[in-house]
């Protein structure tokens, strides 16, 4: 299906509808920050519930697939339910998926505004600017979705669609999105032909690296300190482990990737436990350790180069055994065929909306967008919010998102939909 360039006048008719309602959005974004959904301890039907409130209110008919117990519990969470929205806009055509998350991390200490509290500051240079935890990542895109397909809706009348847009609003992308987006598609509830995560407006996000979490246990044998020679100590053994480990990495730095945004693969070792006593020879010792992997590298080999290095170490310490368990598999997102359409849409808009140009990358973190894309859907990320997630302050203090990026993303989105779901015919 060959895409139809949107009118001027359909282009600022969308442009006009994202203004006329656009101080809704916002307050329809500070409802969203207001209400806590912290991952861990991941306790989000609350916001889920809040969420629907907001949307019925719009007069959205709203799915709610509640979550499974054991399945929440099985990705250390307390309760979760997914939310669809399903918008049809006339027979055949495809359909557009747009995701986002309303889980976040804990806010953690440093903040100047109270990270529920929505505030919103002039912030010199950038006009009002909403303060809060998730603000930018990604309850931002709850409102920039929302407000889009608002505006989709407003011009349908004038500019035949056909098509179905979907609001995917899922909660648990910072364990890793098994039971959001992957368990939609799983469970046949949804099967897109496009899809759109959220993400940030200056750039097209491509691809992202992929994520190996691995928990290695070292066993050794307890011994008293005076005579540490009556153990097997598994803190040295697992000391022995880590340089090797540290070793690796470095030679990892060597390896670049060719998808701009992405420089290298990546390791880190960032949870260790054991021992039992300072007088006592440490029988256990646990850690965890963050593999990222580029789009270029495959997850299995990567895995099976880790195991064996971890393994072969290992059997060469007397006394030493080591059990290693994966935790996370996050597969890179790479590019797949069909997904032109929607980068070349979002850049053409984004570079006249934001009268910058905006181009394609890859990010060296990793989302739940790829469930997306290893079910074979063309998938992408854009949103709103600043052009790096430092500048919003992610996952640290004083979260920020700018009011005008918001209008600006939400514009950009409604005009992408608005090419892809053109019917065939339309006048250009």
């Amino acid at each position: 299906m060959t895409s139809v360039s949107l009118p001027s006048s359909v282009q600022a008719a969308l442009g006009a509808a994202v203004d006329a309602e656009f101080d809704a959005a916002c307050a329809f974004l500070a409802e969203l920050v207001r209400v806590p959904s912290d991952n861990p301890p991941g306790d989000c039907a609350a916001h889920a519930a809040r969420t629907q409130q907001l949307l019925e209110a719009l007069g959205y008919a709203v799915e709610t697939d509640p979550v499974p117990q054991a399945e929440v519990e099985a990705v250390g969470m307390i309760a979760a339910t997914n939310l669809i929205v399903r918008q049809r806009f006339g027979d055949g055509g495809p359909c557009i998926a747009l995701n986002a998350h309303g889980d976040v991390v804990p806010p953690g200490l440093g903040w100047s505004e109270d990270p529920y509290g929505a505030v919103v500051r002039d912030e010199p240079g950038h006009g009002p600017t909403m303060y809060g935890r998730g603000v930018a990542v990604s309850k931002s895109d709850f409102a920039t979705y929302t407000y889009a397909l608002r505006a989709l809706q407003r011009v349908a009348a004038s500019w035949p669609l056909r098509g179905q847009v979907e609001l995917h609003f899922t909660y648990d992308e910072e364990t890793g999105g098994d039971i959001g987006p992957r368990r939609l598609l799983e469970q046949k509830l949804s099967r897109p032909d496009y899809a759109i995560c959220a993400g940030f407006p200056y750039a097209v996000t491509t691809a992202h690296n992929g994520c190996l979490h691995l928990e290695v246990t070292v066993h050794g044998k307890q011994g008293h300190a005076a005579m540490p020679a009556s153990g097997v100590d598994a803190l040295e053994a697992a000391t022995r482990l880590l340089g090797v480990l540290y070793a690796a990495r470095a030679e990892m730095a060597k390896i670049h990737s060719q998808t701009p945004g992405i420089d290298h693969p990546t390791l880190n070792v960032g949870l260790i436990s054991g021992g039992i006593n300072t007088n006592v020879v440490p029988d256990l010792v646990r850690f965890r350790l963050d593999r990222r992997i580029i789009p270029e590298e495959s997850f299995d080999t990567v895995e099976a180069q880790l195991r064996a290095l971890i393994g072969d170490t290992a059997a060469a310490l007397p006394g030493i055994r080591v059990e290693i368990r994966r935790v996370l598999q996050a597969l890179p997102l790479v590019r797949l065929p069909g997904a032109d359409r929607l980068i070349d849409a979002l850049e053409r808009y984004g570079s006249e909306i934001f009268a910058t140009p905006v181009g394609e990358h890859g990010v060296p973190l990793y989302t739940d967008a790829r469930h997306y894309a290893a079910a074979g859907i063309p998938t992408v990320l854009y949103g709103a919010g600043p052009r790096t997630l430092g500048e919003a302050n992610g996952h640290a203090a004083n979260e920020k998102l700018r009011l005008e990026d918001l209008r600006r993303a939400t514009k950009v989105v409604a005009c992408t939909l608005a090419e892809l779901l053109a019917a065939a015919g339309a006048a250009a």
